[in-house]
């Protein structure tokens, strides 16, 4: 009787050692399972809603957007040539603080696709991001390509 009382609790304590050792090694594979690192997908690249809700965006609200800014020089002297020219040498300093390489910003509603700033080739644009946004009457687009 005592062998068979002896036999019982080594069977016994072995299968608690075993269940031990596989719950050991389930959390040790949990732990070591490497967790997914997004950051190789992610570049440096500048989308054109980055830039747009810059470019929209009020510091408070007794500032005026860089949107509403141009808009009102245009609105104010009727489009012309001159305001035009103005508006685009403006955009022009304002897309150079952004150290973008290749950009197209046009408005699309008054000025019939009028591009007020650009630098690079379009034509030869792969992946194109693209976002406009409204001032008015105005409707202003951002091409961003690499």
């Amino acid at each position: 009787m005592k062998d068979q009382k002896g036999s019982f609790y080594l069977i016994e304590s072995i299968l608690a050692i075993a269940v031990l050792l596989v719950a050991v090694l389930v959390v040790n594979t949990i732990i070591s399972i490497p967790l997914p690192d997004y950051s190789y997908d992610s570049s440096d690249f500048k989308s054109s809603h980055d830039i747009m809700e810059l470019l929209s965006g009020k510091i408070n609200f007794t500032d005026k957007s860089f949107i509403g800014s141009i808009s009102e020089i245009l609105k104010e002297n009727k489009n012309s040539k001159k305001s035009v020219r103005e508006v685009s040498e403006i955009c022009q300093e304002k897309f150079d603080t952004f150290n973008l390489d290749n950009y197209r910003f046009c408005e699309n509603n008054i000025l019939d696709g009028k591009v007020l700033a650009s630098s690079g080739d379009f034509s030869k644009s792969a992946s194109v991001s693209q976002a406009t946004r409204t001032y008015g009457d105005y409707s202003y687009t951002l091409y961003v390509w690499q």
